[in-house]
């Protein structure tokens, strides 16, 4: 049904920002820190994680994807609406947390897509000729 995906969208919502206020009271700022990124990836390792297991029918996927189209926007509202000056008096600390947020990102790329170094350079496959020449 619909309202399972809407459902499951709510809950990563709610559970990204609970981690991100932990997250914030652990590293001393009164503030969230990163729970819409983490409701974010939430959502993605759940529904992706449901799917390979053939446990995400087309009308609960369908709920997910209704909401996709105003999520994006929501959560840059959300996100723009926090305490970032909070966020700066932790000086180092908030600048370290960006920097490694970016750096992790980064590397999770090609993990997270699936391919290997080897299979990332597209030149290679366009200077062969073909077999037989």
């Amino acid at each position: 049904m619909v309202i399972y995906g809407v459902a499951l969208l709510a809950g990563c919502m709610l559970a990204g920002l609970i981690i991100g206020d932990v997250l914030g009271q652990l590293l001393g700022i009164d503030a969230n820190l990163g729970g819409v990124g983490i409701a974010m990836l939430l959502l993605i390792f759940v529904t992706g994680y449901l799917k390979d297991r053939g446990k995400l029918p087309e009308t609960t996927e369908s709920g997910i994807n209704f909401w996709n189209a105003m999520y994006i926007p929501i959560v840059v509202a959300m996100a723009a609406s926090q305490n970032v000056a909070a966020a700066f008096s932790g000086g180092m600390v908030a600048i370290l947390a960006g920097v490694l947020a970016v750096v992790l990102g980064l590397a999770l790329v090609p993990v997270l897509t699936g391919k290997k170094v080897d299979d990332a350079s597209p030149l290679e496959s366009a200077t062969t000729t073909p077999s037989g020449h």
